[in-house]
C-alpha cells in the first residue's frame, strides 16, 4: 500500500542537519526559493506543500477534509519525516506554517531542536473570520482571493507571481480546510511549556500578524527572542530574504543561538531587544556577526570568568575613547556583579595605562551610569 505524503522538495547533502521549512496559507513551497538554496550549502532542506497546494493539488488535496486541525497536518510533517529517515530537525515555518511548527514543539519537542516561527501567531482571531472564509472559497474558489494576494501578503509595489498564481490554483477544499485549522488554533496559554529554543519574525509591515503577535510568542517562551524585519509583509522569506537568511542562521548555529543568550544574559534583554527592533537588511550581517563571534565564541570562552571578561572589556573601551560602548559595559558590569569599588578601581588603573583624560572621561560615564543605577534600584 502506498501512503500518499506532502509534496515536498529536498535540498543540501544528505548528511547534513535536517532543516523542514514550511508555507504560508495558500502559497507552496516557492515562498523559499530565495532563502532555501543558501540554507542548503549547510542543512539538509526539506520545503513542504500544504494539501492541495504546490506542485501536484489534486493528488494531495485529500490528506485534510473539512473541521482540518493544525495538529493533523503536523502529524503529516511528522509522516514526511519518517518516511525521509529525519529523527531530529530544525523547523522554520511562515503563518501557517509556522503555527504547525509551535505545535510540533509543544507536543512533540523530542523532535524539534529548535524552531523559527515567521509571520506567525499562537492565535489567528479566532473561528468567526476563519469560517467565513472557508465558506467563501468552497462556494467561489480562489479567484477573488489571489486577486487580493498581494495587498494582504507584501508591501505596495511589491509582489510575486509564482506565489499569487499558487494561490489561484490551489484547491478550494484544501484551502478552506486550512481555514478550519487555522480558526480553531489557540496555544497563547500553553507556550510557557515550550522548551526548544524558538525565534520568533516578524515584518514589522505585517497586517495579517503584525509585531505583537510575534512579541507575544518571544514574551511567553521561556528564553525565546524576536526579530523585526523593516520593509517586510505577511512573506518576509519572499520579500527580504537576506534579512531572514541572517536571522534563522545566526538561530539554529550552535555559536550564534547561544551567544545570544549570553548577550542577553549580560547586556539585558531590553538592550537586546531595542538593537534586535533596530536591525536591517544592511545591519543584519553585523548583527550576526556579534552574535555568532563576540558572544557566542569569546564570551563563551569559560578560560576568563565573565567577570574578568567585563574588566578587560572596560579598559579596551577606555584605551579606544568609545565612551557609549563604556556605558553600556559599566551596566554590564553591575549585572554580573561587580560593585561600584570594583568598576572604580578598573578604571584608575586605565589612568595609567591609557592616559589621565581618557580615565576623567570614562570616570565620567560610570558615574553616571551608576547613579541612574542606584535611582533605578531604589
Amino acid at each position: 500500500m502506498t501512503t500518499t505524503l506532502l509534496n515536498h522538495t529536498v535540498e543540501g547533502a544528505a548528511s547534513a542537519p535536517p532543516l523542514i521549512l514550511g508555507p504560508s496559507l495558500g502559497t507552496s513551497h516557492a515562498l523559499w526559493d530565495k532563502v532555501a538554496p543558501e540554507l542548503s550549502t549547510a542543512y539538509r532542506v526539506v520545503r513542504w506543500d500544504l494539501p492541495g497546494h504546490g506542485g501536484d493539488p489534486d493528488t494531495t488535496a485529500g490528506l485534510i477534509g473539512r473541521g482540518a486541525t493544525v495538529g493533523e497536518l503536523a502529524g503529516l510533517v511528522l509522516a514526511l519525516a519518517d518516511t525521509l529517515g529525519i529523527e531530529r530537525f530544525a523547523y522554520a515555518g511562515v503563518s501557517l506554517g509556522g503555527a504547525v511548527g509551535l505545535h510540533l514543539s509543544l507536543h512533540h519537542p523530542e523532535r524539534v531542536s529548535a524552531l523559527a516561527d515567521i509571520c506567525s501567531s499562537a492565535h489567528f482571531g479566532g473561528a468567526e473570520r476563519w469560517e467565513q472564509r472557508a465558506a467563501l472559497v468552497r462556494r467561489e474558489g480562489l479567484a477573488g482571493l489571489a486577486g487580493s494576494a498581494n495587498t494582504r501578503w507584501f508591501t505596495p509595489g511589491f509582489t510575486v507571481p509564482r506565489l499569487v498564481d499558487d494561490c489561484r490554483k490551489a484547491a478550494p477544499e484544501a484551502y478552506a480546510a486550512c481555514c478550519d485549522a487555522l480558526g480553531s488554533f489557540d496555544l497563547r496559554d500553553r507556550l510557557p511549556e515550550i522548551s526548544v529554543p524558538v525565534l520568533a519574525v516578524a515584518g514589522r509591515e505585517d497586517p495579517a500578524t503584525p509585531p505583537a503577535h510575534l512579541r507575544e510568542i518571544a514574551d511567553a517562551v521561556p528564553g525565546a527572542a524576536l526579530v523585526e524585519i523593516p520593509g517586510a509583509s505577511h512573506l518576509a522569506p519572499a520579500e527580504r530574504p537576506e534579512a531572514v537568511l541572517t536571522a534563522l542562521r545566526a538561530h539554529f548555529s550552535g555559536p550564534a543561538r547561544r551567544g545570544v543568550e549570553v548577550r542577553r544574559e549580560v547586556l539585558g534583554h531590553e538592550h537586546v531587544d531595542r538593537a534586535q527592533s533596530r536591525q536591517t537588511p544592511f545591519t543584519a550581517r553585523f548583527q550576526d556577526f556579534i552574535s555568532r563571534y563576540a558572544w557566542g565564541e569569546i564570551w563563551t570562552d569559560p578560560t576568563l570568568t565573565r567577570r574578568e571578561r567585563s574588566m578587560v572589556t572596560m579598559t579596551a573601551l577606555v584605551a579606544h575613547g568609545h565612551y557609549d560602548e563604556l556605558a553600556m559595559h559599566v551596566r554590564a558590569a553591575r549585572r554580573i556583579g561587580l560593585t561600584p569599588e570594583e568598576i572604580g578601581a578598573v578604571l584608575l588603573q586605565t589612568a595609567v595605562y591609557c592616559g589621565v583624560p581618557a580615565a576623567n572621561s570614562a570616570f565620567a560615564t560610570a558615574q553616571r551610569v551608576l547613579a541612574e543605577d542606584d535611582a533605578h534600584r531604589t
